[in-house]
């Protein structure tokens, strides 16, 4: 008996140590956009919006009243700056609690409450706590989030690799080849912004690499946490992103500074574009790998 018991530690350490433990969680895909509950203690916050643009650690709050419901004795203020034309948002930081993804506890995180509710069809924001610590994967045909404990997976011929890179912060960023109108590709440096609701976002300023459509209308694009985001909607002829190339797709337009605070950046890549894969997220070997899926086909007008 003993020999069988030693025999299953040694199995179950061999299993854990080749990143075969996984985290199941539900997800929900919705406004393209992709949530997922958190619990804190008793508090269940449902419609928590994955967004690979908040670049550290913890959970961000929406809603105000969420004060009542935790401890804030020892919270300080805060403001915090995200797209949009508007002044920083005031908040309130909790230096460190333990919140629950499903069975999974994740400790010592900083949570944030804003002290007003920008409106957004969410009730919180995550990302890093997530992203920087697991491999990340999405199945959207089964609606379910995979987290994996260590730095390796075994995968199929069936994933594309590309890789992915990351400048000052913890943001994803990867090299693709957009078409507007059908001349010559040319090779974009775009971030991943995981909440965002669009297809593509092509970043209008001085030294852009692309040219406007021929054809576009002026769109309310969305609200940021400093405000409200106007441009264009237009359409490209192709995004080539690794093996992949999707033709005809609806696009944004829209400033530079007021759209994005990141540096250098050419464009946006969105959750509207990437829920037609399945998708895993390796932070640590700066990798992501695409899976065509059920949605691979959709077309978005």
């Amino acid at each position: 008996m003993k020999k069988l018991v030693l025999l299953f530690i040694i199995i179950y350490i061999t299993y854990c140590s080749f990143g075969q433990i996984e985290h199941t969680i539900p997800i929900e895909s919705k406004n393209n956009r992709t949530y997922i509950s958190v619990r804190i203690g008793e508090l269940v916050i449902t419609d928590v919006l994955l967004d690979t643009g908040f670049s550290f650690d913890g959970l961000m709050l929406f809603d105000p009243s969420y004060m009542d419901s935790l401890d804030i004795s020892n919270a300080s203020r805060v403001q915090i700056g995200g797209a949009g034309s508007g002044d920083d948002a005031g908040a309130l930081l909790i230096d460190s609690t333990t919140f629950s993804l499903g069975k999974t506890a994740i400790n010592n995180q900083p949570v944030i409450i804003l002290s007003q509710s920008p409106g957004f069809m969410a009730n919180g924001l995550i990302g890093y706590s997530i992203f920087g610590h697991f491999i990340t994967e999405f199945d959207y045909d089964m609606n379910l989030m995979v987290l994996h404990d260590t730095g390796w997976i075994s995968l199929t011929d069936e994933w594309s690799r590309v890789p992915i890179y990351f400048k000052n912060n913890n943001i994803p960023w990867l090299n693709a080849s957009v078409s507007i109108s059908d001349e010559k590709p040319v090779q974009l440096s775009m971030y991943i912004d995981f909440a965002a609701g669009d297809e593509l976002v092509m970043l209008e300023k001085p030294d852009m690499k692309f040219t406007l459509p021929s054809e576009t209308e002026d769109f309310f694009l969305g609200r940021g946490l400093s405000g409200d985001i106007y441009g264009k909607k237009g359409r490209v002829s192709r995004v080539i992103i690794g093996e992949y190339e999707l033709k005809d797709l609806e696009a944004s337009f829209a400033p530079a500074e007021v759209r994005s605070r990141q540096d250098n950046a050419d464009a946006i890549l969105g959750n509207r574009f990437l829920k037609r894969f399945n998708i895993i997220f390796d932070y640590n070997r700066r990798e992501l790998f695409l899976k065509p899926n059920s949605r691979f086909s959709d077309i978005v007008n």
